[in-house]
This record gives structure tokens, C-alpha cells and sequence, in this order.
């Protein structure tokens, strides 16, 4: 058996140079191929892959990103990697970057402003092209980072006047002042709002402002459980027994997520309390179960996937260092009234 010590001799890293004397090309031209593979004849592309593939050479992506400032790399931070709706929005911005020769770097924050930022520390030390980041507001350090990074920063799920360069989001407000309008409309009149994790989840405390609003214009009292924890199906569970227990008469509940939304209907159904006629139920994001549910749920539908690729969008389209230039795209939001909501008025 070779001592471990002849093994590590024998490793050597496969060089640029290894895979251009293979190909038969110069290091700029495998170089070029690599990194801006338009640049390079379909022939020249053929060889030096087939030497790349052939050598097992891994392009050092830190020492091209030192050489230009920019690596092909695009740092996604999002609140949680649980959740589905962050889920298919690193999924938008997948879709359209990798097709360009970019990968992402993802992470999750915990929806911990201090975990962003040092998240927001470490990957700009890459030198990304771009970063995305659920959300506007950061911790003092994380936004002068933010700021002053020659990478392009895009800020998503909401909508600010203080974002640092390309905002793409929706109102979440709007949103749920017309989703508890709609609860109204029906003729609920005893409407509670559930939410979970309210301290950090901004977008969350934002919703229940937005129903707070709409209850106060119509002189009607706010009902609101507010839970520390982050959602589950088994809060949302938990938030039905509550609900009854302190106002017996809620005839509807808005939910901040459809995770919370989603354990209500099966809690009821568990009970046999009858939905909407005994209780109306909305969410609000859209996941695609809600349409599969017994009955199906009202929610708002957040255009998550193609904020995720407007996102990678902007920036393939911003690269280069350059002064910020803000932006705001508003992608709106769609109310979904399905059957969870829906009641039926005698004639």
C-alpha cells in the first residue's frame, strides 16, 4: 500500500496551463472560454472542454473574482430555507442564472438581523456580481455594507423608499387591507388575525397593521393572537383552539402565512367545526396546496418566483462596478377568493 505521504505528492492541482497545452490553445484563450464563453469560436469551446473534462480541471473561481473584482457567484439570503415560499424564490433566481454560468450561494438568517448580517460580511467577501436579500431593513453594518459593495444589491418581498439599489417586491400592506376588506364583504364582522414571530418577521407585523387599518376604518375591534415562535401546522392548530377559547364568537381569521392557514383547516376538520360556515379561514402567499385543500384557500398570491428572477435578471443586467442607481418594481400581489372564504348569501 503507497504511504500516505507518496499519495499527497502525487496529488497535483490541474492548472489553466495543464488544460491549454491539452487543448492545444494559450491560458488567455482557455481563460476567456471559461469566463465569457461567447468570446471563444464553438470549436475552441469544443477542445477546451473536453481537456477540462478529460483533466478534471476546477476553475478557481476566488482567484478570477480577485483578478476582475467579480466572481460568477450570487449570494441569496433568505429568512428560512423551510419555507417553501423562499423556497421558489431561490428557485426564480436559479432558473436564470444558472443558464449564464452563475451559481448561487444560499443562506438562511433565521430571520436574526444580526445572522444577516454577517452572512451579508462573509459573502460579499467573494465578490459577488450580485447579492439577494429578502427584505429592506438590516442592522446598521449590513446596510453600510450593503451600500458600499461594488456588487449589484437587490432587496426583495417588499417595497421601500430607503433601498439600497434594486427594490422588487409588493405592497404587503395593500395586500392585507384587501384581503380583510374581502372578509367584510362576505359580511364576516368578527374577524380575528393570526400571526407568528412578529418581532423579526416584519412582513408579518406589516400584514397585521394592514388589518388593523381596515377594522379601525369600519369601527370594528381588532382581534390578534401574536405567537413568539415561528409558524407551523400545529400553531395554526393551536391558534383555532385559542381563538375559541378567548372570543367564542370569531366568525372569520385572517392568517399572516399559509402555514398557519393550512393547520387551522385541519385542526377544524379534526373538530368538525365547519369552514367557512363556522369559520371563514385566509392566508396569504399562495402556496400551491392551498388549492388541494378541503376546502380550498383564500390567500394572496405573492409573485415570489418571478421576483426571484427579475432579481437575477437586474443583475446580469448591471454588471460592472458603477454608482447605484435605485430602482423599485412593484410586482403586485393577486387576492385568490376560493371556497375556505367564500359564503353563500341567501337570495
Amino acid at each position: 500500500m503507497p504511504d500516505p505521504v507518496d499519495l499527497a505528492k502525487e496529488r497535483r492541482r490541474v492548472t489553466m496551463r495543464d488544460v491549454a497545452r491539452r487543448a492545444g490553445v494559450g491560458t488567455i484563450t482557455v481563460s476567456r472560454a471559461l469566463a465569457e464563453p461567447e468570446k471563444v469560436s464553438p470549436e475552441l469551446r469544443r477542445r477546451i472542454a473536453a481537456a477540462v473534462a478529460e483533466l478534471g480541471y476546477l476553475p478557481n473561481h476566488m482567484a478570477g473574482g480577485l483578478s476582475s473584482q467579480r466572481t460568477r457567484v450570487v449570494p441569496v439570503i433568505v429568512p428560512s430555507i423551510r419555507n417553501a415560499v423562499f423556497a421558489d424564490l431561490v428557485e426564480g433566481v436559479n432558473d436564470v442564472l444558472l443558464g449564464e454560468g452563475y451559481q448561487i450561494l444560499l443562506g438562511a438568517s433565521g430571520y436574526d438581523p444580526a445572522r444577516e448580517e454577517a452572512l451579508i460580511s462573509a459573502f460579499l467577501g467573494w465578490f459577488p456580481a450580485g447579492i439577494v436579500v429578502v427584505g429592506t431593513q438590516h442592522t446598521e453594518l449590513g446596510a453600510r455594507l450593503l451600500t458600499r459593495t461594488e456588487a449589484t444589491v437587490v432587496e426583495l418581498f417588499e417595497l421601500s423608499s430607503d433601498a439600497v439599489e434594486i427594490n422588487i417586491g409588493f405592497s404587503n400592506a395593500a395586500a392585507a387591507r384587501d384581503m380583510t376588506a374581502h372578509l367584510l364583504d362576505e359580511g364576516y364582522r368578527r374577524v380575528a388575525f393570526v400571526g407568528a414571530f412578529m418581532e423579526r418577521d416584519v412582513r408579518a407585523g406589516v400584514r397585521r397593521s394592514g388589518y388593523e387599518e381596515v377594522l379601525a376604518g369600519h369601527g370594528l375591534p381588532a382581534r390578534v393572537l401574536s405567537y413568539p415562535q415561528p409558524s407551523s401546522y400545529e400553531l395554526g392548530g393551536q391558534a383555532v383552539q385559542d381563538l375559541f377559547a378567548r372570543w367564542p364568537d370569531t366568525d372569520a381569521v385572517f392568517f399572516a402565512n399559509d402555514v398557519l392557514a393550512f393547520g387551522a383547516i385541519t385542526e377544524c376538520q379534526k373538530r368538525g367545526i365547519p369552514v367557512p360556515q363556522r369559520l371563514a379561514i385566509a392566508g396569504f402567499n399562495g402556496l400551491d396546496v392551498g388549492a388541494r385543500m378541503t376546502p380550498e384557500l383564500t390567500t394572496v398570491l405573492s409573485p415570489r418566483r418571478e421576483m426571484g428572477r427579475q432579481a437575477a435578471r437586474a443583475i446580469l443586467g448591471r454588471r460592472g462596478p458603477g454608482a447605484k442607481r435605485r430602482e423599485v418594481i412593484d410586482l403586485k400581489y393577486e387576492i385568490l377568493v376560493r371556497a375556505s372564504t367564500r359564503r353563500r348569501r341567501e337570495d
